[in-house]
């Protein structure tokens, strides 16, 4: 699979008009995607037990999405066959009081994967340039009057693009996922919500409320893109109306990415496979 036709250009202007949402690719079917999948959560396995053993490299995995995009299952199924110990994954909400009373992006950095771990960001801190944004939540922040001018988004991007190249530059390697789900595909979801009793507690009234909103969320996702899609923290914006899909592609970027590093088993030295022989010895001469 080619995956460079999903990740943005950086510095390029991001129009979501321009990537289709029901996009499948012409050679897979659902069949042949889950297929796919399955050999690609076994290598995922191997690469992460690689990378955990290597201790030297972290990857954050962030998605961002419209409400009913797939974020949840797409974490669900694509890393199923990751080793818990060596995987995090964190679901930001509404900030709390306390977060409140530092920047918004301390409560991210502590969420931030240690070396040779995986860490997974069900939304993140884009939703201080997405919903904030969108709504006017920035006057509810405590942020000093004379810094929310005409500058605060573009500020932000500065911001956050600081902020992934520190991780970056610190052994952090940043994947970021945007779930492009079309309106209708999110109404047919809502519907299945609601009509489903096992899926009731998945919707709230403001899923209604927030459709609204659709256009303002589309320009606000697409300077959001434009403007944070870098060489060392790419986005790449993944068609969502068909899951099986969706997931089959995540889990190719993540295979090559976790493939283009130098990663490996510790390789040990002489004197510590002689140590290694004497400790296989003692073991097979030790008496019951």
């Amino acid at each position: 699979m080619t995956t460079d036709v999903y990740r943005v250009v950086p510095e390029s202007k991001a129009e979501l008009s321009k990537y289709a949402t029901s996009y499948t690719g012409n050679e897979y079917d659902k069949k042949l995607a889950k297929k796919l999948l399955n050999k690609n959560i076994q290598k995922m396995f191997e690469l992460q037990s690689k990378l955990y053993a290597f201790d030297k490299y972290s990857l954050l995995i962030i998605f961002q999405a419209m409400d009913a995009a797939g974020k949840d299952s797409a974490i669900k199924h694509v890393m199923t066959g990751l080793n818990p110990q060596g995987t995090q994954v964190f679901s930001f909400k509404e900030p709390s009081a306390v977060e409140l009373d530092h920047d918004y992006l301390w409560r991210i950095h502590k969420c931030t994967p240690e070396r040779g771990r995986i860490g997974i960001f069900n939304r993140s801190h884009y939703e201080e340039v997405l919903i904030v944004r969108v709504h006017n939540l920035i006057s509810k922040q405590k942020i000093p009057v004379d810094l929310i001018d005409k500058n605060i988004w573009q500020n932000r991007f500065r911001q956050i693009n600081d902020f992934e190249k520190h991780l970056f530059e610190n052994g952090t390697i940043i994947l970021k996922f945007f779930l492009h789900l079309s309106k209708e595909e999110q109404k047919k979801r809502f519907l299945r919500r609601i009509d489903n009793t096992s899926k009731n507690w998945k919707f709230s009234e403001t899923d209604i409320s927030e459709r609204e909103y659709w256009a303002e969320y589309q320009t606000a996702y697409e300077e959001m893109i434009s403007n944070t899609g870098t060489s060392y923290a790419p986005w790449f914006i993944i068609p969502a109306d068909n899951k099986w899909f969706t997931r089959l592609i995540i889990s190719e970027i993540i295979i090559e990415t976790l493939g283009s590093l130098n990663i490996d088993y510790p390789k040990l030295s002489d004197d510590q496979l002689k140590r290694l022989e004497y400790c296989r010895n003692l073991l097979l001469n030790e008496k019951s």
